[in-house]
């Protein structure tokens, strides 16, 4: 059997390297779904914490791979898009609490909830990025207009704080209970239940808080993709890498909000720090360009975005331990 068609280019990379990446993506999704949780239960901390050192061992595994492969300067650009996506992904996660807690949904259920919900993640992802890389490949400027919208984004970011969007006067929420049969009860893991219709008595179908919940976390990574996807090509704008670093950073949020969620109030500076990376990484681009070089350094941006993500990390837990304390 002729196996050169593995060596097809494809988004500037062979195909068997972006075979290889979905491959164990599929495969981490079926042991999650058909091994680890084949049966609705709640996932305790522990279990939260063992289960997100697996996968960010695997995204940094996969990162040590990525150099080995494509040198030195990819294999950084990937570990700072990892970083970045992975501390954006943990502001997600005060989103996720928010919506969890709105429509009530059982611990034992968020998995499902998160599990089908990074599946839509992965797609749209693709389709964002894949668009992007392109529209990036014929309009060089649009990176300097990805630039400035990171830096305008941090500075609102800035100037919000902790604020969180109400819930119960969001659109999309008031569009679908009014243009569709929805349930307030939950129906178990359904997302979808058959009952009367209480004008006509006859048996149609309703959406459950549940099926809510899931478009809710679904629309929230859109508002966050438009912040992230901008960010990871303001670092890089190989498709592999971008796509990659997002994907296995987006994989083990439902693994780590099982633990983050019970201790969301130990990360009063996160938010921040990475408002401040988002300005960081924004104003680098316009940077080189006045220093006149091509791209920042990888080493030095990494070590930058490090620095601060750490410290809003630390700070949060000392100041947060402290006014415990008090």
């Amino acid at each position: 059997m002729d196996y050169g068609f593995l060596l097809v280019d494809w988004l500037g990379k062979p195909l068997w390297m972006w075979l290889t990446f979905l491959s164990i993506v599929l495969a981490l999704l079926v042991f999650d779904l058909g091994v680890l949780h084949r049966h609705d239960r709640e996932i305790s901390v522990r279990e939260s914490f063992i289960l997100s050192s697996m996968y960010i061992g695997l995204g940094l595994t996969f990162g040590g791979w990525v150099w080995w492969q494509l040198g030195a300067e990819p294999g950084i650009n990937y570990l700072t898009g990892f970083v970045v996506e992975k501390t954006l992904a943990l502001d997600n996660v005060f989103v996720i609490a928010l919506i969890f807690s709105f429509f009530a949904v059982p611990r034992i259920y968020q998995h499902r909830v998160l599990f089908w919900g990074v599946l839509g993640v992965i797609v749209l992802r693709a389709i964002m990025i894949g668009l992007g890389a392109t529209l990036v490949s014929q309009f060089s400027w649009l990176l300097y207009a990805f630039a400035a919208f990171l830096i305008v984004t941090g500075v609102k970011m800035l100037r919000v704080g902790d604020s969180l969007p109400e819930m119960g006067d969001n659109p999309v929420v008031k569009l679908l209970r009014r243009r569709f049969n929805v349930t307030d009860e939950h129906h178990g893991q359904n997302f979808f239940v058959r009952k009367p219709d209480p004008k006509t008595g006859r048996l149609v179908w309703f959406m459950t808080p549940l099926f809510m919940a899931l478009v809710m976390v679904e629309l929230a990574d859109i508002i966050f993709a438009v912040d992230s996807v901008p960010a990871i090509f303001a670092i890089t704008t190989d498709p592999f890498i971008v796509y990659t670093s997002n994907i296995f950073a987006i994989l083990g949020l439902r693994a780590l909000y099982f633990a983050l969620a019970a201790m969301i109030h130990r990360f009063k500076y996160l938010k921040p720090a990475l408002a401040i990376v988002l300005i960081f990484i924004g104003s680098k681009v316009f940077v080189a360009d006045l220093l006149g070089v091509e791209k920042f350094p990888a080493a030095v941006s990494l070590g930058i975005t490090f620095l601060i993500i750490g410290t809003g990390i630390v700070w949060s837990l000392l100041r947060t331990k402290t006014a415990h304390r008090t």
